[in-house]
């Protein structure tokens, strides 16, 4: 097996910054004045009325928008955790098919963009996990909660009642309030996210592996924000140290995979082990060129097999890479981290 090459995730990286930038301006220039309606937004308050409420996208997030860290886990937002009981608990956890779970979100106030009580309400919506997302179609409320929040931290809940069957999700949390507008909306989450820091994405999943077991599965869905066809790319990636021993393996059902075979079968890190199934190198890999039709959502599945004990928790990325925009762009539309730890039962 080859090991892939960073440097196009790398060249991605280096475009999305200033390309964002050309196409924002004015969203953003207007926002720092606390102004800017857009869809589905709120009317900007006068300035001296202005609150600014927010959750992070990562830990060292203070508000700003955008975050100033575009390259990172933009996805799995620190503030925000998935707890089987209405007790907080120390750390996200899966959510439990059948059961009620409650999401715990810390909303900071006050952010860079205003002051004061502010007063609005905290909406949580979730969608198959994956990469990319669009808004609001693949998004289905669970529930919301309308509060105060005065300065300083505060925690709250919202109750999951009878988790769905597919069991893993991605989460989209959203602060809304008349004082504190959104920047604007569009299509695209992973804008939308980052450039608006009452908007949060939790896309985070914890793998068992059992040494010689069977195979984890994850379902893994993808999305198209533009309106004519565009080829992404599956990006794995370790988010600091190497996976030792897990093999993953990717089944892009017949659809998908004949799509990429006439693409190419373009790669790197990957190689064919089934009829629709690439084993991919955990330690850097890519599947390049997967064409998806606008408003489509193809979900392939991840298996993950540990070929020895996991000694402590690892987290492998999953991300997905494309056009925000138009067609020929490179930007990290989202994406998962899976932490891969011993199955302990």
């Amino acid at each position: 097996m080859t090991t892939a090459s960073p440097r196009l995730l790398r060249t991605s990286i280096a475009l999305f910054g200033a390309v964002l930038a050309t196409l924002l301006t004015l969203s953003t220039s207007s926002a720092a004045l606390g102004g800017g309606a857009g869809n589905g937004s709120t009317t900007a308050a006068p300035a001296a009325e202005r609150t600014d409420v927010f959750m992070k996208d990562i830990a060292s997030d203070v508000g700003n928008e955008p975050h100033g860290a575009i390259y990172s886990s933009f996805f799995n937002s620190p503030d925000v955790k998935i707890c089987p009981s209405a007790v907080e608990c120390a750390s996200h956890t899966n959510p439990v098919v059948g059961s009620t779970s409650y999401i715990f979100v810390k909303l900071r106030n006050p952010g860079p963009y205003g002051s004061g009580i502010s007063s609005g309400t905290l909406r949580a919506y979730y969608t198959t996990s994956g990469g990319a997302a669009n808004w609001p179609v693949h998004w289905t409320p669970i529930g919301a909660k309308s509060l105060p929040v005065a300065p300083g931290e505060t925690v709250t809940s919202i109750a999951w009642p009878n988790v769905p069957s597919i069991g893993h999700f991605c989460l989209l949390l959203r602060w809304e309030s008349a004082t504190d507008p959104m920047n604007f909306e569009g299509t695209a989450t992973s804008i939308n996210t980052q450039y608006n820091n009452n908007i949060v994405w939790k896309n985070a999943n914890t793998v068992p592996a059992t040494p010689g077991g069977p195979p984890v599965d994850r379902p893994y869905a993808l999305a198209n924000a533009l309106p004519v066809p565009a080829n992404f790319d599956l990006v794995f990636r370790p988010a600091d140290q190497v996976v030792p021993g897990v093999k993953v393996v990717v089944d892009l059902g017949p659809e998908l995979f004949e799509r990429w075979v006439r693409n190419g079968r373009a790669g790197d890190g990957i190689r064919v082990v089934g009829r629709n199934q690439l084993e991919v190198d955990p330690a850097r890999a890519q599947i390049r060129d997967l064409l998806i039709n606008p408003e489509e959502r193809p979900v392939v599945k991840l298996s993950f097999a540990a070929g020895e004990a996991v000694q402590k928790p690892y987290v492998l990325q999953v991300l997905q890479v494309g056009p925000a925009r138009e067609v020929g762009e490179k930007f990290v539309l989202g994406g998962v981290d899976y932490t891969i730890v011993s199955d302990r039962r």
